[in-house]
């Protein structure tokens, strides 16, 4: 039997069927499949009949898919990224998955209040979309560098814009893909933001960071050193034992995915050696492998 909170990673949605095979032998247990901006080329109906006899192999699930664009200004390299939501709500099924996960969008250059009437009117409709497919949305909780002010990209990267995002679009089937690094990179303790938030979390990204707060007590935030880093699990200051026990009290079902490619010491050459570092210390954070109880 399998634990119920798989552990796993992001991969390139139109790389999919050529990597996973070559990193499926290290156990990763779930892959989420991401898009920059559009799904292209991409024939997902393909892809996904290719990805499950993968996954038959392998043993593995697809935890979500998605495409990380600005859906809310439509315009330049952004405009495909509605149309891309909609392909992969439609085509969610095929791959096993439930959740299709990306950014909000942001009027570019505005505070997030302006985004808020466009951001309605456009997963207003997507969420009724996704909600006829038994489909589930996730808005990562990355800023993009964006602030409350100004920004592009994004508006889910604040516990506020949240509560104005849900307000604006009550739709139960409307959550966030959260990971505490998003949140410690603005300074926020992710651990009280993560017990009150959990009924709204459907995808978690297995991503930490590093703060450094001698450098923040020497030079401030808008000094000339870097006080913050993203970081893989097990190299960062969150503690996931802690993270891993408030999503199971909460009776969290998801899983786990390692977002690699940022870890400023494990990266190139040593991109697999972190990531597979994480995925067994994130596996040692839920307990380890699932053991059966006596009968």
């Amino acid at each position: 039997m399998q634990d119920t909170l798989r552990i796993g990673t992001l991969v390139g949605g139109g790389d999919a069927v050529r990597v996973i095979p070559q990193i499926a032998k290290h156990g990763f247990e779930s892959y989420s499949l991401t898009f920059w901006q559009s799904t292209g080329q991409t024939d997902l109906a393909d892809t996904a009949a290719r990805i499950r006899e993968l996954a038959e192999e392998h043993q593995f699930v697809i935890s979500a898919i998605g495409v990380f664009g600005n859906p809310l200004t439509g315009t330049g390299d952004n405009a495909d990224t509605v149309s891309s939501w909609e392909r992969l709500i439609d085509n969610a099924h095929l791959f096993g998955t439930d959740i299709v996960n990306g950014f909000t969008g942001r009027l570019t250059g505005l505070p997030i209040d302006d985004s808020l009437s466009k951001f309605s009117e456009v997963f207003g409709e997507l969420s009724k979309r996704a909600a006829d497919k038994g489909v589930r949305i996730a808005f990562e909780n990355c800023s993009m560098d964006g602030s409350w002010i100004n920004g592009d990209w994004n508006i889910a990267h604040n516990p506020t814009a949240w509560e104005k995002m849900f307000n604006a679009v009550p739709a139960d089937n409307l959550g966030l893909e959260w990971e505490p690094c998003h949140q410690m990179v603005q300074l926020i303790d992710p651990i009280p933001q993560l017990r009150k938030w959990t009924d709204k979390i459907f995808h978690v990204h297995g991503k930490d960071a590093t703060i450094a707060w001698d450098i923040i007590k020497e030079y401030g935030i808008h000094g000339p050193r870097d006080y913050v880093w993203h970081r893989t699990p097990g190299f960062g200051d969150t503690s996931w034992t802690d993270v891993i026990s408030i999503l199971r009290q909460a009776g969290y079902k998801g899983t786990i995915d390692i977002e690699g490619w940022h870890d400023p010491v494990y990266r190139d050459q040593l991109e697999m050696t972190g990531q597979v570092h994480a995925l067994n210390y994130l596996k040692s954070c839920r307990g380890g492998s699932f053991v059966p109880n006596p009968l």
